[in-house]
């Protein structure tokens, strides 16, 4: 079986709305996607969910690293937290991702740090 090809190229948006899909065909929680265009120089989109358990945000951030990189060609710059699973953080540069557990999400309150951001609407027909 060989590789599949990745020719198209993706903008920073539409691999946070792959990302997004991936996380909610997987039963993640409270998906959010936040613009940091002009508050932020650090990224461009933050997007951030829940799971259910540790288990279950460690196969979130898995599948997000694994599904990327198998659609798209895309991998993670820097993963942390995937072996505990209480917050993964993937940094695509672009985009970063953040599944929390939901105790560390109510307690970081992550959305609240980043009220200045957009929340972009998150679309379900990002092809695949």
């Amino acid at each position: 079986m060989s590789a599949p090809a990745h020719s198209q190229t993706f903008s920073s948006l539409e691999l946070a709305q792959r990302a997004a899909a991936i996380l909610t065909d997987r039963k993640a929680n409270d998906v959010v996607l936040l613009s940091l265009k002009g508050v932020s120089d650090m990224t461009d989109y933050f997007l951030i969910a829940s799971g259910t358990s540790d288990t279950h945000v460690r196969a979130l951030g898995g599948a997000v690293l694994e599904d990327l990189k198998k659609e798209t060609g895309q991998m993670a710059h820097h993963v942390e937290g995937l072996q505990q699973g209480r917050w993964v953080l993937l940094d695509y540069v672009d985009f970063v991702v953040h599944v929390f557990h939901p105790t560390l999400r109510s307690f970081y309150q992550i959305e609240r740090l980043w009220a200045d951001a957009d929340v972009i609407p998150i679309t379900h027909d990002v092809s695949r």
